[in-house]
């Protein structure tokens, strides 16, 4: 069987998304999840929970203050303007803003487990040899804490490639721009498209499948690594 023409822009669209997606949450995540398994501020798990919050958000909810948030009216109307636009709704940009925020718990919080489960004792070896917090963090904690850190990109990654409701309501359904895989599912569905729908949820069911695997893989690679 063989799809439309079409389905590999979307396809494509969502590798792209999902992509840039974990790239940003791993460069955001990394230094956030250090801090919040590092930090003594009474407040830290404050920001933990805010982090959090998607896990229990329903997705139409997040997506809706989002939507707001990215309209004409709301900050990201403002930043749009800066180059000529209105809104940043209903663009790929918008999409990438609302995918790093709804997928931000799944890198986080591995990473942070990853940082937490080190323990004090290497980076206090690291002070003695005069090594900087800086340096430390780059050559001692990042490596020891790569089981999470691979966790938490192939989960971003595959929550953002399964993202439907966010993407739905801050990015619509405009092919070439917004029309991601789950989206173009629930196209198909809605105008009968059964056989094309098929083909698709069963790739993405493949997909999963995959991840889990890897998921377990990695976690007892990790545990044969530490013993």
């Amino acid at each position: 069987m063989t799809l439309p023409p079409d389905i590999w822009v979307s396809v494509r669209l969502t590798i792209e998304l999902a992509t840039l997606t974990t790239i940003i949450l791993l460069i955001v995540g990394t230094p956030l999840a250090w801090w919040l398994a590092r930090s003594k501020a009474w407040w830290k798990e404050t920001v933990a929970t805010v982090v959090a919050l998607p896990l229990v958000l329903p997705p139409t909810v997040l997506g809706f203050y989002l939507l707001v948030a990215l309209g004409p009216n709301g900050p990201g109307g403002q930043i749009a303007s800066l180059w000529g636009a209105r809104t940043l709704a209903f663009t790929f940009g918008g999409l990438v803003i609302g995918s790093v925020l709804y997928s931000m718990p799944f890198v986080v919080q591995p990473i942070r487990n990853a940082f937490q489960a080190m323990g004090e004792r290497p980076m206090e070896v690291a002070a003695t040899l005069r090594a900087s917090p800086t340096r430390a963090f780059w050559t001692v904690a990042v490596p020891l804490a790569r089981p999470g850190l691979l966790t938490g990109a192939v989960l971003g990654f595959a929550h953002t490639i399964g993202e439907f409701g966010v993407v739905l309501m801050i990015g619509g359904n405009i092919p070439g721009k917004t029309k991601v895989l789950s989206v173009a599912i629930f196209d198909y569905v809605e105008t009968s498209q059964w056989r094309e729908a098929s083909i698709l949820a069963g790739g993405m069911v493949v997909f999963a499948f995959t991840v889990i695997l890897a998921m377990t893989l990695l976690e007892k690679r990790a545990v044969r690594a530490g013993l």
